[in-house]
């Protein structure tokens, strides 16, 4: 490895060195850069995507079509009306009663256009039994769960005027307020939970108040800065909610880890006899040069998401990108400038029972190794080669699963399962009326959509639908005469089954509309709705699969390769995180899908997995794994640069690291699986595959088969051909005996030699 080479000092060295010596300058920048991007943010407002840019295909196709012709698609209502015994008909007094009740209560809200009765539109369930009474809201469709409520007591109102019928309402609005009501509480309570619960383990870390403070304050500004980018950046590429959620999830995750990195080497070294300035300039060679190599794999990571070519995606991947630089940035410059401000108080807030000192009293002060990785490394090392086996054969065991792995939008039952009356409300609705909850909806464009070709086409195609057996009606025409634009809405048979649905999709563009309106020259009928939706966003997501996981496994590849230069180092760290996902992507399959131990989470019945959910794990999982890798591996490359062989090297990195990188897993664990016990499945499911992947990944991989690996390989974990020599040195290693000495001054230029 070439011990004498003389090399520069780093890029977190020279910026840790820059911070401390002008300390107030640099939290004065931090401070002064989190307020001015709040504020720009604010005030530019923050653009969300738009539905007709949401996906390809035929959905964007039609989005694209409503948007051109100017046509504000309201957002439909439907009250179901339903006989409680099986003798009840929609011919009795007191169901036509009640059918008048609801129409005069809606009516009356003011609030709603376009009311129609069950008996004029023939919305009747073939056992006479259900009715709908169907509306729609006034003013914009994207903001209907806003004005709904009224109409939702207007309706409560009537029910408890008729006991002995059911009168619940369901659609576009009401679901949406629903979502809307579950998403902002379930997050409410993952952000209220989450930063205690960091600060808590923190706690017990470091056993200081000062100490644990700093790196949730970081996070969170690192947060908050991200945020006002957000809204920024949101006018060239447009961001959503969800990317937002993203965001805050991986923000607090990467930027507690990266300063827990660094507060614990820098107390590392004070506890091994050195000032607080001498430590602080071998934190920053060291856990600050490991954070930017691990930010910057993150973030490259997490590009990935940018080549999907779907508008979600895109805004998470770049919005998760922006929060993972701005915590790097923050963790190496004005971390060390706020250690240097505080110097011994940093210690400050005292908890005497968990403060190290008071655990290393009945301790040698050298010895800050953890006794429980030091005696599995014992067993590891001893015999990597059954270590090896062992470990990688349980991790393919565990993966196994995802061979069979089933990806589809959830419905509305199976993302808030029974939690929620109205989804009830959705099943009743699609057993009476089978898909009538969430239609096809063909948007038809022609140059006169009155023509008599057109008109003919249009009848055609309603009778063939049913024909067919694609849908049991009713099929509904509307009309825009001005737009030349008609909307058929088509109840698919399926119901909530997406994968029946889905079949009668399939026949719906095969057969019927070839068959009817493909016949007409110059008409255009995109289908789209929930299932339509589903299935191009299936098949976009299912092409982008193989640029992403190229474009993220080769960059992170090279970066490792360029960090370590070591051929070696650059495949085990590829092929152990693909390991670590793929066991995660087992385990989700297994409880989510196949429903092994569901009801520990609450996740019985879900039967697949969200379709957005594996790529977005690889992902944030691959960037992530790096984390705890780059860190570790650092450690075993510096013992072996400062002449430890390579098995002592590795029990030395592997041991010496352990308390950190346990620190910072079980912090991570806890974070994502407050997002594992929210109501919304989709929600679960991501919380559950990241917690899993990082506890397995902070044990199994970086305490059992990276050590047992890089024992077996020996020397050659450092190989690297000759003609790779050529290749750019990102390392800028800096041994702790050499930033230590009076040498390494604050010169920024002054070399050092390694």
């Amino acid at each position: 490895m070439r011990n004498g080479d003389t090399r520069v000092r780093g890029l977190a060295a020279r910026a840790g060195g820059w911070s401390a010596r002008h300390r107030w300058a640099a939290v004065g920048i931090w401070v002064l850069f989190v307020v001015l991007a709040m504020g720009l943010g604010s005030a530019a407002g923050r653009v969300d995507v738009k539905d007709s840019d949401q996906l390809k295909g035929e959905t964007h196709t039609a989005a694209k079509i409503i948007e051109d012709a100017g046509i504000d698609e309201p957002a439909s209502e439907s009250v179901l009306i339903q006989a409680r015994d099986a003798g009840g008909k929609a011919t009795d007094a007191d169901f036509r009663a009640a059918v008048a009740a609801v129409v005069k209560a809606v009516e009356g809200t003011g609030k709603v256009t376009d009311v129609t009765s069950p008996y004029n539109t023939n919305t009747i369930s073939k056992d006479g039994r259900s009715a709908l009474v169907q509306f729609d809201m006034r003013g914009d469709a994207d903001t209907a769960g806003e004005r709904v409520e009224p109409v939702l007591k207007a309706v409560e109102g009537v029910q408890k005027e008729h006991e002995s019928l059911r009168i619940e309402e369901i659609g576009g609005a009401s679901m949406m307020k629903t979502f809307d009501d579950a998403f902002g509480d379930d997050f409410q309570k993952a952000e209220l939970s989450a930063v205690p619960v960091a600060l808590g383990i923190l706690l017990i870390a470091f056993g200081a108040l000062v100490a644990a403070l700093l790196p949730v304050l970081l996070a969170v500004s690192a947060i908050m800065a991200t945020m006002g980018l957000m809204g920024i950046v949101s006018h060239v590429m447009p961001m959503s909610d969800t990317a937002n959620s993203v965001m805050l999830l991986v923000g607090l995750a990467v930027g507690v880890d990266y300063c827990l990195f660094y507060l614990r080497r820098e107390r590392e070294e004070r506890q091994a006899g050195r000032d607080s300035q001498t430590a602080l300039r071998i934190a920053a060679a060291t856990s600050g040069r490991a954070i930017i190599v691990s930010g910057v794999t993150v973030c490259v990571a997490m590009a990935g998401m940018l080549f999907t070519g779907l508008a979600e995606f895109e805004a998470m991947g770049l919005a998760s990108l922006m929060v993972v630089a701005v915590a790097m940035v923050g963790s190496v410059t004005v971390l060390p400038a706020l250690l240097s401000l505080l110097g011994e108080r940093v210690e400050k807030g005292k908890i005497p029972w968990l403060h190290p000192e008071s655990r290393l009293r009945r301790k040698r002060s050298g010895n800050r190794e953890s006794r429980f990785w030091t005696a599995v490394l014992k067993g590891v090392l001893a015999k990597p080669v059954v270590s090896v086996v062992v470990a990688a054969g349980a991790l393919l065991a565990v993966a196994a699963p995802a061979l069979g792995m089933k990806t589809q939008n959830l419905t509305l039952d199976q993302e808030f399962g029974d939690s929620l009356p109205i989804v009830q409300t959705y099943n009743r609705v699609n057993e009476a009326f089978p898909g009538g909850s969430e239609p096809a909806e063909v948007v038809v464009k022609a140059a006169d959509i009155n023509a008599p070709e057109v008109t003919g086409a249009l009848a055609d195609f309603k009778a063939k639908a049913i024909s067919s057996g694609a849908s049991r009606g009713p099929v509904e025409i509307k009309l825009h005469d001005a737009q030349n634009v008609a909307f058929v809405y088509v109840p698919l048979v399926g119901g909530s089954d997406l994968d029946k649905a889905g079949e009668s999709l399939d026949k719906l563009r095969d057969e019927v509309r070839p068959a009817t309106l493909g016949k007409v020259d110059g008409v255009e009928a995109p289908i789209t709705g929930q299932v339509a939706g589903s299935k191009d966003f299936n098949d976009q997501l299912a092409g982008a699969v193989v640029p992403v996981f190229a474009f993220v496994v080769v960059f992170a590849f090279v970066l490792m390769l360029l960090s370590f230069r070591s051929l070696t180092v650059a495949i085990t760290s590829i092929v152990l995180n693909l390991l670590s996902v793929g066991a995660a992507y087992g385990i989700l399959v297994a409880v989510f899908q196949h429903g092994w131990g569901a009801s520990l989470v609450g996740a019985e019945g879900v039967g697949a997995i969200i379709t957005w959910l594996p790529l977005f794990l690889f992902v944030i999982l691959f960037g992530l794994s790096m984390d705890y890798h780059v860190f570790v591996v650092s450690r075993i490359r510096e013992a072996h640069l400062r002449g430890r062989s390579t098995k002592d090297a590795i029990q030395h990195g592997v041991v010496t690291t352990a308390g950190v990188v346990t620190s910072a897993a079980v912090i991570m664990v806890a974070v994502f699986a407050i997002f594992g016990t929210l109501s919304m499945q989709s929600m679960k499911q991501m919380g559950v595959g990241l917690a899993a992947a990082v506890l397995i990944d902070a044990t199994i991989i970086r305490g059992v088969l990276l050590p047992a690996v890089m024992a077996l390989l020996g020397e050659r974990n450092w190989y690297l051909p000759k003609w790779l020599h050529r290749l750019p040195d990102l390392t800028h290693d800096e041994a702790a005996d050499a930033v230590a000495t009076p040498a390494a001054r604050d010169d920024e230029s002054e070399p050092l030699r390694v």
